[in-house]
């Protein structure tokens, strides 16, 4: 059964950090993604960040909203992803989720799940201004 497990959520004032944390479990798969979405209250859901584990492909992504300021990176023996968040703003309060799939698209220009995928519960980060 594949399982994702979110968790590093919080509250942080305003150019805190967070480190949420991904840790994927129940398949072998040889090439997928693992990437992050978010919900701000009242709005739709939104890719943020993916990761590629493939032995082609390390490619990641990172929305506009969020570049310079979040980092995606990944540990492959734990198949686990973790997001940095640094210079955190108000707007970035939402319900972060992560999710994977084997059809996926990630790159440095775009991600997107090419089904329903996989997805964790969700973990709340909440930012004060």
């Amino acid at each position: 059964e594949v399982q994702l497990v979110e968790s590093g959520g919080g509250l942080v004032q305003a150019g805190g950090s967070l480190r949420l944390s991904c840790a994927a479990s129940g398949f072998v798969w040889d090439d997928y993604a693992i990437g992050w979405f978010r919900q701000p209250p009242g709005k739709e859901r939104a890719g943020i960040s993916c990761i590629m584990f493939s032995r082609r492909n390390g490619g990641t992504y990172l929305a506009d909203s969020v570049k310079g300021r979040f980092t995606i990176s990944k540990d492959v023996t734990n198949n686990t992803v973790y997001l940095q968040m640094n210079s955190l703003k108000p707007e970035d309060t939402a319900a972060y989720y992560c999710a994977t799939s084997r059809r996926a698209i990630c790159n440095h220009r775009i991600f997107r799940l090419l089904d329903s995928g996989y997805w964790g519960q969700g973990t709340q980060v909440t930012v004060s201004s």
